[in-house]
């Protein structure tokens, strides 16, 4: 046998090799995902070649297919074949059949739309946009990704924090011969965010080389494994109560949860616990709750830090729609900058889908008698009116069924203006609200629970709503096609980029004006003059420091207001990067439209996603009925007696936490975790207190600091949990954080899920920590 047929029999043997390991490496992830034999996983672990479209002219084909870990999707060019690229399936927001994104609209023809469909990504990234050979194949691939994400997204915290590890450990096997050496357990510890010097490696390798064969095998790797994964703090409070030979009774799962978790517990609660999350049959069936069930049980949402039961609609949703705080988005056509990024119908698809119920549309007259949608006087990019209707009505009650309010800023000429009208009214049809709820002139807003699946025009109007119920006025204005009346102070004459600071006549559309109902913009004169001259449906829009010093000098003032109206807030015009302001104070002021840039990652963000994280992420959440009375004394700003007034004593000890990613340094740099936990609320309320960072462990972090905050306004409070990575030289850097409602904490033993900047769920990383809730008499 010649020297390159033997090459060529061991090139084969390795490949033989290679290909029954990671045969085994599949089985092993698609049994953690319950889909072992599944035709949809097997579809996609085998892939094909879809074509990638860019532009009219850029289609090319590249062959995508599942990793064996199932979970990560990879592809590359056939034209150059080593240029790999992967994207996690953790990171896909939502797979779309059909022509429905931008690019796909524009870059190919109708003809095609059973071919296509596309991949929406969590973060900034651009959507992929695909084409398959068929309609067939192309429902495959969808189907196919929704149900291997769904299965994903259902794996509890402890299965997905497995996946993980064992994908981890598959990683560090440089060599793929299921055996770990001395450094490829540490290059394992690096990717799983640990740090250890070369003795302790050492220590810890010949501690678990039962063989003493300089690697580790099978039951040693999984040895090495329950060493690492091995929960001390959990087995101090385990072993606590399982007091029934090792194992915890029902009645000692009751125990535990009143005494330590302060929650109402029977047991009809525990046995129910036990069967859902005990693994071991055989403990099961004697009615036991193991270790391992018992963390199960831990990091499922209805034990972890957010009150299960706020996770669902629970307020009262038939109060006036001004009784609550409305998740509102400004620019929201935009994807980044103010001044030269991208307007999409994409970036209202997310902030759609997060639960913003007020969306922004800044209109302007576009070619071909089709207005558009853009930031003015800028170099962003336009968008169609008429598509951004569209996409609106697609997405507007996936995540919520609760109205949304489009927010009109007018720039358009009178014959713009009908096009816009008519786009609204062919496209939205009997959704859209022309004409008041009930019979008579309204005297106060319909409910939330009224207006649902509703959408509100938010725009200038030419007349009082009264004038619909005045025979003689409407008799007169059915003639008239527009009206001239001077432009209100509102948004689009504050923005600092507008060139011309001049009061001008806005010529306004009757057929755009009429579908202003409950939302009319009107120029705000003050407090007095609004009580003395506005109706309840006429609001005004404020620039953050305009409104911020209202909040702060006249606070009780603008509540009274509130009660009685909307106010719409939106950032100061120099913030060209899209930053954010606080909402926090207008909140304690009573303004319901709070507009940020969702499109923009920052603690201000967090602060919105918290305040909106329950009442079934509706949009709409339930002011304090002292918000709601339009006798109120209540002033954020100072700490006077009233019906307010509930001052408790918040206890947090931080324990642990688990799993935080790596941040994209080196390869090398391991984490150096510290906690903050942060009060927002009335100014009184307001602390932040933080952990000592720990070093080099971003694994399996130990704390154990226990911190005490003064709550004077628990219904307006917002409590914020951030991980950062300790850094003296240069600051520390965002790792993950949580942020909920005060009033929504669960008080005990709790796990704390993170999110990335993005506000997406960290899939293994978390807090573990202890709190307790005091009433101060």
């Amino acid at each position: 046998m010649s020297c390159l047929q033997r090459q060529a029999e061991l090139s084969s043997s390795e490949e033989l090799m290679r290909c029954a390991k990671s045969q085994r490496a599949m089985q092993v992830n698609s049994k953690l995902l319950g889909m072992e034999g599944d035709p949809d996983l097997q579809f996609l672990l085998q892939g094909g070649d879809l074509l990638k479209v860019r532009s009219s002219s850029w289609r090319k084909t590249r062959y995508y297919r599942l990793q064996e870990d199932c979970k990560t999707m990879w592809h590359e060019s056939k034209k150059t074949f080593n240029a790999k690229q992967t994207f996690s399936l953790y990171d896909i927001s939502a797979v779309r059949m059909g022509r429905q994104s931008e690019g796909l609209r524009k870059n190919t023809e109708e003809m095609v739309e059973g071919r296509c469909f596309s991949i929406m990504f969590k973060n900034r990234r651009k959507n992929l946009d695909l084409m398959a050979s068929s309609e067939e194949e192309a429902k495959q691939w969808v189907s196919s990704l929704e149900k291997l994400i769904l299965n994903l997204n259902n794996l509890s915290s402890q299965e997905k924090s497995e996946h993980w590890i064992y994908s981890c450990l598959r990683k560090a096997d440089k060599d793929k011969d299921d055996k770990l050496s001395q450094s490829e357990m540490k290059n394992f510890l690096r990717l799983v965010n640990i740090e250890v010097d070369d003795d302790y490696a050492e220590i810890l390798f010949q501690q678990c080389d039962k063989s003493k064969s300089g690697y580790l095998s099978g039951a040693e790797i999984q040895h090495f494994y329950d060493l690492l994964t091995h929960r001390e703090e959990i087995d101090v409070i385990y072993e606590q109560y399982a007091k029934t030979t090792g194992f915890m009774s029902p009645e000692n799962l009751v125990e535990f949860l009143m005494k330590e978790q302060r929650s109402k517990a029977s047991l009809a609660l525990a046995h129910t616990i036990i069967e859902k999350h005990e693994p071991d049959e055989h403990v099961k069936a004697k009615k036991m709750l193991s270790k391992d069930g018992f963390l199960m049980y831990m990091h499922h949402p209805e034990a972890m830090i957010l009150n299960s039961d706020h996770s669902e609609l629970y307020q009262d949703m038939n109060q006036p729609l001004n009784h609550y705080f409305i998740s509102s988005s400004h620019n929201t056509y935009l994807m980044e900058d103010q001044l030269k990024g991208p307007s999409s119908t994409e970036a209202y698809v997310r902030a759609l889908l997060k639960g913003c119920r007020c969306v922004e549309l800044d209109c302007w007259d576009g070619s071909d008698d089709e207005p558009v949608i853009y930031h003015g006087y800028t170099l962003t990019s336009k968008i169609l009116f008429k598509d951004t209707i569209k996409t609106i009505k697609d997405y507007a009650f996936k995540t919520s069924d609760y109205p949304v309010i489009l927010s009109l800023e007018n720039h358009c000429s009178l014959e713009q203006q009908k096009v816009m009208a008519h786009h609204m009214s062919s496209i939205l049809g009997s959704a859209l609200v022309t004409t008041p709820l009930g019979h008579g002139m309204p005297t106060d807003f319909p409910s939330p629970e009224e207006l649902k699946g509703k959408f509100l025009i938010k725009g200038k109007r030419l007349n009082k709503l009264e004038a619909i119920f005045a025979s003689e006025t409407a008799a007169d204005d059915e003639d008239d096609d527009v009206t001239e009346e001077e432009e209100s102070d509102d948004e689009d004459e504050q923005k600092e980029e507008e060139p011309s600071k001049k009061k001008k006549k806005l010529k306004l559309a009757k057929e755009l004006s009429d579908m202003v109902i409950y939302c009319k913009s009107v120029h705000f004169n003050g407090f007095e003059d609004a009580v003395q001259n506005l109706s309840f449906y006429e609001m005004s829009s404020f620039k953050e420091g305009i409104a911020m010093k209202l909040a702060e000098e006249s606070a009780n003032a603008y509540i009274l207001h509130n009660e009685n109206k909307l106010s719409r807030i939106y950032p100061a015009g120099s913030r060209t990067n899209s930053s954010n302001y606080n909402p926090v104070p207008l909140w304690n002021a009573g303004c319901q439209i709070v507009a940020l840039n969702f499109q923009t990652t920052c603690p201000d963000m967090d602060l919105n996603q918290g305040r909106f994280l329950v009442n079934g992420k509706s949009g709409y959440i339930l002011k304090p009925a002292y918000m709601r009375d339009e006798a109120t004394g209540f002033d954020p700003n100072t700490l006077t007696r009233g019906a307010w007034l509930k001052h408790k004593t918040l206890h947090v000890m931080v324990i642990s936490a688990q799993q935080l990613p790596k941040l994209k340094k080196k390869k090398s740099s391991i984490v150096d975790p510290l906690v903050k936990v942060e009060v927002h609320g009335v100014p009184e309320d307001v602390a932040v207190k933080e952990t000592n960072p720990v070093e080099n462990n971003g694994f399996n972090p130990s704390w154990n600091e226990s911190f005490e905050f003064e709550v004077y306004m628990p219904d307006l409070a917002l409590v914020r949990f951030v991980v950062e990575d300790h850094d003296t030289t240069s600051g520390n850097e965002f790792v993950g954080q949580y942020t909920l409602p005060f009033n929504s904490l669960k008080m005990g033993y709790r796990h704390v899920p993170l999110l990335s900047k993005n506000g997406d769920r960290l899939p293994s990383a978390g807090l573990f920590i202890h709190v307790m809730v005091v009433d101060v008499k």
